[in-house]
């Protein structure tokens, strides 16, 4: 499907796809929303010595530079493990033209950026000391064939249920949570009430929080 770059309320860029007038980030900012859903409001809840991040899906890579930045700037005597699930890999141009490395004022971004894209699917690399990413590239309901360490943070970033409803529905939510540990949170900016309800059903503790900029609500929940 053709995908177009357009710039974001808050200067950050995203990618539109105009087969299903569907952006990859919020028209409203897309540095603003993965900075608010996947760190505010999963990253900075998380304690623990080692985190092993599951994404659904890598996309852009915005979400792992802002989870590497909020990482760098901690005293690094923590570990994370991530890894991210995609179907369909954006090109070299569009990540060129993305140009998120330029969103964090830190010359070393540059490096980062171009390593998180260059790093070999299906094989975990460390991209800066203690933070590790593995890159999958398969469909999300190949999830319950993969191999994970126990997840404790979730970063549900599918596209909308508007155009892709399955991935909002209760098949995958439950191959998401086998792969959880107890107490992990799934962090997302949907607010739906299907959605809330489908993670009541699997024993979630399901909270909503106040949304990104242009977005009422948001979803937090705790594996029980």
């Amino acid at each position: 499907m053709k995908r177009e770059i357009k710039t974001t309320n808050d200067g950050s860029k995203t990618l539109f796809i105009n087969e299903l007038n569907e952006n990859y980030h919020s028209h409203h900012g897309a540095l603003q929303e993965a900075e608010h859903v996947f760190i505010k409001n999963g990253l900075n809840l998380i304690n623990h010595y080692e985190i092993n991040i599951l994404e659904l899906g890598f996309g852009t890579g915005l979400n792992v530079l802002v989870t590497i930045n909020e990482y760098l700037k901690t005293d690094k005597n923590h570990i994370i493990n991530y890894f991210s699930l995609e179907k369909y890999p954006i090109n070299e141009s569009e990540i060129e033209n993305l140009a998120y490395d330029e969103l964090f004022g830190n010359p070393e971004f540059k490096n980062i950026y171009q390593k998180i894209h260059q790093t070999n699917w299906e094989k975990s690399e460390e991209i800066v000391k203690g933070f590790h990413l593995k890159k999958i590239e398969c469909d999300f309901f190949d999830l319950k064939d993969i191999d994970l360490p126990k997840i404790n943070l979730v970063y549900f970033d599918c596209f909308g249920a508007r155009v892709q409803p399955d991935l909002w529905e209760k098949p995958l939510f439950e191959m998401v949570s086998d792969k959880m540990d107890v107490n992990g949170l799934l962090t997302t900016y949907s607010s739906k009430g299907s959605v809330r309800r489908i993670l009541e059903e699997l024993h979630f503790r399901v909270e909503k929080k106040q949304g990104p900029p242009g977005k009422r609500e948001m979803i937090n929940a705790i594996k029980l």
